[in-house]
């Protein structure tokens, strides 16, 4: 089994923040790979499906993001899994708009939600970066990551959660460069 969390914040206003990309990339794999409905559970909201062979539990921390670990945490220890067997989905100032780069292991570059999960797991999980460019100077990331994506982004933010959910099997499998070279190319 593997878990693979969508970080974001709860509620209606974040919906279309960049922040909020996690949450947005988990819901269109659950919906593109048949996963069952949405229960409450660890403190955030959970999907069970398979994809391929491989039984992945989908979730979504309630816990708004710099709490992300907990809820995590809680979900890691239900079933005994290790740091090998969890996957986060976060956005990544760092990172050109629409890019998208798996990494296992790695600091938090002062994301909030990575810096729980390594408070309350470690750090040595996957990590599927989603690229959301930084917007100049410092001192206006926060403004930045907690905006709503432009009206002009929209059909390119759709194009690249469709093609991570499309070829969310290779993650599944542990092909992360199979998984970053095929949304590449239908992002072309």
């Amino acid at each position: 089994m593997q878990i693979w969390v969508g970080l974001g914040n709860p509620g209606a206003k974040y919906a279309l923040n960049r922040h909020n990309v996690g949450f947005m990339v988990v819901d269109a794999i659950a919906e593109v790979h048949g996963f069952g409905p949405e229960q409450k559970k660890f403190a955030g909201s959970v999907r069970e499906g398979r994809i391929g062979t491989e039984k992945i539990l989908l979730l979504k921390p309630a816990t708004f993001m710099n709490e992300s670990g907990r809820s995590v945490g809680e979900a890691m220890r239900f079933y005994k899994l290790d740091l090998s067997d969890l996957t986060v989905f976060h956005d990544e100032l760092d990172l050109a708009p629409f890019k998208v780069k798996v990494k296992q292991g790695g600091g938090t570059a002062g994301h909030n939600g990575l810096r729980s999960i390594d408070r309350h797991l470690g750090s040595d999980f996957r990590r599927v970066r989603v690229g959301i460019g930084h917007p100049g100077h410092k001192d206006r990331v926060s403004g930045y990551v907690l905006g709503n994506y432009a009206k002009a982004e929209i059909d390119l933010l759709a194009d690249m959660i469709g093609a991570m959910a499309a070829e969310a099997q290779w993650l599944a499998c542990g092909d992360g460069v199979r998984f970053m070279n095929d949304v590449a190319l239908r992002m072309q």
